[in-house]
């Protein structure tokens, strides 16, 4: 009987045994997978602290056709070409074309390009029943030009005064030798009335508009007008300073040099202001390549190399209708 009772107790201690060994086994278990479960995410959160962000910018790409002004287009071009080698605008095209003054305007005004390069403002362009059309037009103002007149340098003269210039350019005068010059027929190389370097010319030197006279030659590009005059004998035409070299003579006005100090200090007054218009405010490519135009890299550099004047160095303003006020 106590053997027996003995066995049975051997039985119950070993099965109690057992079941406490397997829970044991669990728990252990269960313990082993929370601590990789812990591990796994610990891993997750711990990057590296110096690791750069991603880079969700994206780059401004699309087209820009600017029509217009031969006097700004040197400047347009060179800046252009500077623009387009920006890693940040490398996705940006922009094409520069001449044309005139009153063709960029009127492009610029229908929507055909996306900006119209003038050397006047849109209100002497567009008046009475075309008035609505400047008003959608926004002036982008990114410099000064001086203009001078320029003649073959064999023609033996140093100056004009205003009314010797609008007796050549009105046909009174026809030799250069009524003006202590060489005994040589004149030669009026012109511009086209689309031009604002002739509108200019006519409203700052001449004070008054002129006929295209029988004889007179019409160019529309400034660099041919300038070939002109250096290659024809009698020669007078008109340039932007921007377009001089030693091939063609400068002609004072009325005893005044034709340079960038008198023309800031309002000595010379032969001069306009270049603008870049847009229909309405521009689009955000159009406006980065304004903003480029009016950068120190630009206002600093390419401006004064080329002969321009940044507009911020003017000690004077002058108004769409002649008006000059000192700053």
């Amino acid at each position: 009987m106590k053997k027996g009772m003995l066995l049975i107790m051997t039985i119950v201690l070993g099965l109690t045994l057992a079941a406490c060994g397997a829970k044991n086994s669990t728990s252990g278990t269960n313990d082993a997978t929370t601590g990789a479960g812990t591990n796994t995410n610990a891993a997750t959160d711990n990057k590296p602290a110096n690791e750069p962000p991603a880079d969700n910018t994206k780059a401004l790409e699309g087209s820009i056709l600017a029509v217009g002004s031969s006097a700004l287009q040197p400047l347009v071009e060179q800046a252009s070409v500077k623009f387009m080698d920006l890693p940040e605008y490398s996705k940006i095209t922009v094409l520069v074309q001449g044309g005139g003054s009153g063709t960029g305007l009127t492009q610029v005004a229908e929507g055909q390009s996306d900006i119209g390069n003038s050397d006047i403002f849109a209100q002497e362009k567009f008046k009475d029943d075309e008035a609505s059309k400047a008003e959608d037009l926004v002036d982008h103002q990114v410099g000064v030009v001086a203009m001078a007149a320029v003649v073959n340098p064999a023609i033996g003269v140093e100056d004009l005064t205003k009314q010797q210039l609008v007796d050549i350019f009105t046909g009174k005068a026809t030799n250069w030798s009524e003006f202590g010059g060489a005994d040589q027929k004149i030669t009026i190389i012109n511009r086209p009335a689309s031009s604002g370097t002739r509108k200019t010319f006519e409203t700052y030197a001449l004070s008054t508009s002129t006929e295209d006279l029988p004889g007179s030659i019409q160019e529309e590009s400034s660099g041919t007008v300038r070939k002109l005059v250096a290659e024809t004998p009698g020669a007078i035409g008109y340039l932007a300073l921007s377009y001089l070299d030693d091939s063609i003579k400068v002609v004072k006005y009325e005893g005044v040099e034709a340079n960038e100090e008198n023309v800031v200090n309002g000595t010379y007054p032969i001069w306009a202001y270049q603008h870049m218009y847009t229909k309405g405010e521009p689009s955000e490519v159009v406006k980065a390549f304004l903003d480029f135009m009016l950068s120190d890299e630009v206002q600093n550099n390419d401006v004064v190399e080329l002969g321009y004047i940044p507009a911020s160095k003017m000690q004077i303003t002058r108004d769409v209708n002649g008006q000059v006020t000192n700053k």
